[in-house]
């Protein structure tokens, strides 16, 4: 009687077991497929984002506000709408560079170091992956010309 009620236990936590490895095999798989549906369209939204760049660089040559313009100002809306649905948000620019999302292209002299000076492509994101950086000039800190004559001075010194 010990022993059957020993195998009895032991087939139940056998059992409890592959129950429990069978849900997580079914979380784990819903979720892939949810980061597969968010990441499948990601291709697709990339190229889209070459035609929001090109609406963009019309809208700042356009001379007037007139229905033309206004018109596509509302398919561009439209066009960021439709893929803000799917997940898209734009990284922000104002502030700080970032390495993780940011992409430098060229640095120019300020008083301060590290900041974003100006955005020449923005970029986008889906979730927490980054699908475009942003395309950047960054500030660099000006070197003071005295330190740099006392640099040279001490360096000559030492030879």
């Amino acid at each position: 009687m010990d022993e059957a009620k020993a195998k009895a236990a032991e087939y139940l936590d056998m059992a409890q077991r592959l129950q429990a490895d069978f849900d997580n095999f079914r979380k784990r798989t819903q979720r892939e497929n949810e980061e597969f549906k968010t990441f499948a369209t990601a291709d697709l939204i990339s190229q889209i984002l070459g035609i929001v760049d090109d609406l963009d660089r019309a809208l700042e040559h356009a001379k007037e506000e007139d229905d033309f313009v206004k018109g596509v100002k509302g398919i561009r809306q439209n066009l960021m709408k439709i893929l803000e649905s799917k997940g898209l948000t734009e990284i922000v620019t104002n502030g700080k560079f970032d390495p993780n999302c940011h992409d430098a292209l060229c640095a120019v002299e300020s008083d301060t170091d590290g900041d974003i000076a100006e955005v020449f492509q923005k970029g986008y994101r889906i979730g927490d992956r980054v699908l475009r950086y942003s395309k950047v000039k960054v500030t660099k800190k000006a070197e003071n010309p005295k330190e740099k004559e006392l640099e040279k001075t001490d360096k000559s010194e030492g030879e």
